[in-house]
């Protein structure tokens, strides 16, 4: 039982205020989520108990405690010894082990269907209530796939990424229920062209010492991290282990990053001392091997917008269904529809491309990982790009309020350009779907399938999916890559948008997005179902 805030104060009645959204079960209260979801294969009752959880007051309140409290770095104790450690406040691990028990980072890889679909889930649901502690779980997923270059490191390490527990001791991995896996790939000359890096590895028996910088390295507290460096034979992969029987491997933080947001994830500057690391893969194929990494955390970075959309929607509509002006509730207005109903949209849009590149994800042919790879460059391309009008226009709409710390809008303000800057930002995302499209020749073929598949459902798509052919027969210049990967995405989400069975949302994706039936600036739009969509949210 609560007692209630005063409402009459000594100057004035406090009225036309909407509290707070209470909190909510993520998967029940959200039916588009649900049916994408299961249409991509996710396994519901995992998917329903990790929303129960992530949705829940006492997940909300840590949130926002390890954001208010955000991690300290402590490079020494009081003697003067090195510890290199960064200290997390106790909410930060309550939403790491919540996270880790729902199966975030290991339900994909326990052999059963769906899994990747649902680990996407999660990462859309965890995006609403704390996007920077998603980072270490998602890094620590990605990690799996690329440990199958070496069976050896595979066998020791695999089983204790899949743990589906949370143990931060400070240990060898070899003393530890389970751990957590980073990366370390940037330096400050190159940054995406990863081939200007300049950390050097030096044999040393069956391990190697590896001595340099790294411009970014996340989640520094993890168990090891994969990392790139310069073996004699080139560019190579490498799996450094934070603890080793020996000790505090010779991994020194230099500083903490400071963010624009994100605030509650540890991003550093670290320095290798002669570290000890292990060969992954074979020398001189660094990219190849850390890339299937990659593959994996684009797959969350295209997932996390959707989630942060959803979560500044659902703000929005709680106040304008609560606040009232000129007489009339807000949501009762026309344009207050209109721009709800567009802002939805996007949301639409970038949940249904998420999910459908995680079912393909889940894939097991050729045609399955060849969809995937183009598919969730498209996917993230677009929903990032999308995201932070999105939420601009979703904090608009709270007016003053929208601007104010206590509400979320802020923190999803900030969050809203990470996901389109990690893992490849906007330029190289797009330089790297040509290149897919010119090297894979299959990764076009399934594409152009998928986007085939919903012809002879509406005629705007079927003019305007022959419009795209006709104006790019081959691959664009690179000059043009952005629009070109743009359109394509556009469409892509279109058809699976028709196929997906709402039409209210179809329709008014095809006549906005891809028919062009619309201004600049969102809620620039007419003649759509604006209940219908608006209901969804």
């Amino acid at each position: 039982m609560t007692i209630e805030p005063r409402v009459s104060l000594a100057t004035h009645e406090v009225e036309n205020q909407p509290g707070p959204p209470p909190a909510q079960d993520l998967w029940d209260s959200d039916r588009p989520l649900r049916d994408a979801a299961l249409a991509a294969g996710a396994r519901g009752e995992a998917a329903a108990a990790a929303g129960a959880t992530f949705g829940s007051a006492d997940m909300r309140a840590a949130g926002e405690e390890a954001r208010a409290c955000p991690p300290e770095l402590k490079l020494f104790d009081r003697g003067g010894r090195r510890l290199d450690e960064v200290r997390f406040h106790p909410a930060y691990h309550r939403i790491m082990e919540a996270g880790m028990a729902a199966g975030y980072a290991n339900i994909a890889w326990d052999g059963a269907p769906g899994g990747h679909a649902t680990h996407a889930a999660m990462v859309y649901m965890l995006s609403q209530v704390e996007p920077g502690i998603c980072c270490p779980l998602t890094m620590t997923y990605a990690a799996v796939p690329a440990l199958a270059a070496d069976p050896d490191l595979q066998a020791t390490w695999a089983p204790k990424l899949k743990g589906g527990d949370y143990d931060p001791a400070i240990a060898p991995v070899e003393r530890k229920r389970s751990a957590t896996m980073g990366m370390a790939m940037t330096e400050k000359q190159g940054g995406s062209d990863v081939r200007a890096n300049t950390t050097r590895a030096d044999p040393e028996g069956d391990l190697w010492r590896l001595t340099g910088h790294k411009w970014f390295c996340s989640a520094p507290m993890s168990d090891a991290f994969l990392t790139l460096a310069q073996a004699p034979g080139g560019l190579t992969c490498f799996l450094v282990p934070r603890w080793t029987e020996a000790g505090r491997n010779a991994i020194q933080i230099q500083r903490l990053k400071d963010k624009l947001g994100n605030r509650a994830n540890a991003s550093s500057e670290i320095e290798y001392h002669g570290a000890r690391a292990h060969k992954l893969g074979e020398e001189g194929r660094g990219v190849a091997t850390i890339i299937e990494m990659v593959h994996h955390t684009r797959l969350d970075t295209a997932m996390a917008p959707a989630g942060l959309m959803r979560a500044a929607l659902v703000e929005a509509k709680h106040w304008v269904a609560g606040r009232t002006a000129f007489q009339k509730r807000l949501i009762d207005q026309p344009l207050m529809r209109a721009v709800m109903a567009d802002l939805a949209l996007e949301w639409e849009g970038a949940l249904a491309l998420g999910m459908r590149a995680a079912r393909a994800f889940d894939g097991e042919s050729e045609e399955d990982r060849a969809f995937a790879r183009i598919s969730v460059a498209l996917a993230k391309f677009l929903s990032n790009k999308r995201c932070g009008p999105v939420i601009l226009e979703a904090m608009e709409c709270l007016g003053g309020m929208g601007y104010v710390e206590e509400t979320p809008m802020p923190m999803l303000y900030r969050e809203a350009p990470l996901n389109s800057i990690w893992e490849g930002s906007g330029n190289v995302i797009c330089v790297d779907i040509l290149r897919t499209l010119g090297r894979e020749p299959l990764a076009g073929e399934t594409l152009s399938a998928e986007l085939e598949a919903a012809t002879g459902a509406d005629r705007r798509y079927d003019e305007a999916l022959k419009a795209h052919f006709e104006r790019w027969p081959g691959l664009p210049e690179e000059g043009e890559a952005r629009w070109f990967a743009e359109r394509l995405a556009v469409l892509l989400a279109a058809s699976i948008l028709i196929r997906g069975g709402n039409g209210a949302v179809s329709d008014g994706w095809i006549a906005t997005r891809v028919d062009g039936a619309r201004g600049v600036v969102p809620g620039a739009i007419t003649g759509l179902d604006f209940e219908g969509i608006v209901a969804r949210i």
